[in-house]
């Protein structure tokens, strides 16, 4: 995440097929596992990227305020009440572990502008097995 520059990232973004997300937008790192939004409030429209498919923007309508409730690194029940930039960045990386990016956000016409650079990123992504054998793992050659 810090080397992308990114501000958060979740477990299946890095072939973890684990309900595990880390954020840090400058107020310091959370580690949150099986993260789930229980309240939301207000909306906000903010314009995100993503480190899974880099150099792409989209923006999205989010809850301006949330609360979310997770299991730190050591298991201890954590109650975060976000607004913001943080609000959204969890709500992103939460995304992630439902399976959704920012495309899915995405007009038809938004879709149709980056349907190229969607197609180069493709050629650039090299998949593989892990050694475990277990799991597909995609990885971004730049």
């Amino acid at each position: 995440m810090y080397e992308g520059n990114g501000i958060g990232l979740a477990g299946p973004q890095v072939g973890i097929n684990e309900q595990l997300i880390v954020v840090d937008i400058g107020t310091g790192l959370y580690k949150l596992v099986n993260p789930r939004i229980t309240k939301k409030q207000g909306r906000q429209s903010l314009s995100e990227g993503c480190l899974s498919i880099p150099g792409i923007c989209i923006k999205v309508k989010r809850a301006n305020k949330i609360l979310v409730r997770a299991l730190d690194e050591e298991g201890v029940k954590q109650d975060i009440e976000a607004e913001g930039l943080l609000a959204c960045v969890l709500q992103h990386e939460i995304d992630h572990l439902k399976g959704r990016i920012i495309i899915d956000y995405a007009s038809i016409i938004e879709k149709f502008k980056i349907k190229k650079t969607l197609k180069e990123l493709k050629k650039k992504v090299k998949c593989g097995r892990p050694p475990s054998g277990n799991k597909n793992t995609c990885q971004l050659e730049l």
